[in-house]
């Protein structure tokens, strides 16, 4: 058999009927300038391999700006960024928002909270030891449930405020103990505690979104996702502090909070409480929650207090 020369650089090239003919490829080139890609990212951005391949091309966006003069643009930090539960810094907070609807995002393992952070904070969760504050914390109040049941025994029979006087200030030293291990461990954060009705909750939650964000409020934010429970389920929303014993940056979160509509000043028309309270991250850890058997208050402040409206705590 003889061979026969083909010349492949002109068998596929574009005068080449490979691609079709000319009625063929003006249908696909006008395809391909109508398709509007943004329905199906609207279907598939929550996915993890879509938020991964996001995240790496933001990371090479900003590898290749390193030498960028502006240096905002590399202090930029995000908590959650490669977590499809969290904002990504290439996206907007409307993007975000629109994404993690809390009302209708449904809670499972990759979505157990919505988290939005400050890129521009400068805490940074490896600062802290918190394996070490467990560790001492759990020790801590496990002497103090050993004082308290020796007490307890020793003065049974006796009445209960007799008993409560003794526990008191060994409650009050626990808590002052369990505060200092935290802030030796660097186990600081803390947080404002909301909880709206579920048909409110996109909206308030847009609101600390964007405060978040704009560096209004503190280093981070969460929402509780749909547990599916119920619509009228209260939803919590945590506005974070990176330090619980900074006591003027917690009343400066406190205080923009109020003014962004979240929180009121006032007592109601009965003089009921309608405050919120902030809640030391390592309390929560520690599982030192309402009627804990320990007898401490999980929370450390409550807005009343702070914006002068209740009794101050002593």
């Amino acid at each position: 058999m003889a061979d026969v020369d083909i010349d492949l650089a002109s068998f596929i090239s574009d005068d080449s009927s490979f691609y079709g003919d000319d009625e063929t490829k003006a249908k696909l080139e006008q395809q391909a300038l109508e398709y509007d890609p943004a329905p199906y990212w609207a279907h598939h951005e929550h996915l993890l391999p879509v938020v991964a391949a996001k995240a790496k091309a933001k990371a090479q966006a900003q590898a290749q700006a390193s030498s960028s003069p502006n240096p905002a643009e590399k202090s930029l930090y995000n908590l959650y960024e490669g977590k499809p539960c969290g904002r990504q810094l290439n996206e907007s907070v409307e993007q975000f928002l629109k994404r993690l609807p809390p009302l209708t995002t449904k809670s499972s393992a990759a979505y157990p909270w919505i988290y939005i952070a400050n890129p521009y904070a400068t805490s940074r969760p490896t600062d802290s030891d918190q394996a070490g504050f467990m560790h001492d914390g759990e020790q801590l109040l496990e002497e103090f449930g050993e004082k308290k049941d020796e007490i307890e025994t020793s003065m049974a029979g006796k009445a209960k405020s007799t008993i409560t006087r003794k526990l008191t200030p060994l409650r009050k030293a626990l808590e002052e103990n369990l505060l200092v291990k935290a802030k030796e461990k660097g186990f600081t954060s803390g947080k404002w505690m909301l909880f709206p009705h579920s048909d409110d909750v996109n909206r308030l939650w847009g609101i600390v979104a964007e405060a978040t964000v704009n560096r209004e409020l503190g280093h981070a934010a969460k929402v509780a996702p749909d547990s599916g429970e119920g619509d009228q389920e209260p939803r919590l929303i945590c506005v974070y502090t990176k330090d619980f014993s900074d006591v003027e940056d917690v009343k400066r979160v406190l205080g923009k909070m109020v003014d962004l509509g979240l929180v009121k000043k006032k007592k109601g028309s009965m003089g009921e409480e309608r405050g919120i309270r902030y809640k030391a991250d390592a309390f929560t850890e520690l599982g030192i929650m309402s009627g804990n058997e320990w007898g401490l208050k999980p929370s450390l402040y409550g807005s009343n207090d702070l914006l002068g409206n209740g009794k101050k705590k002593k």
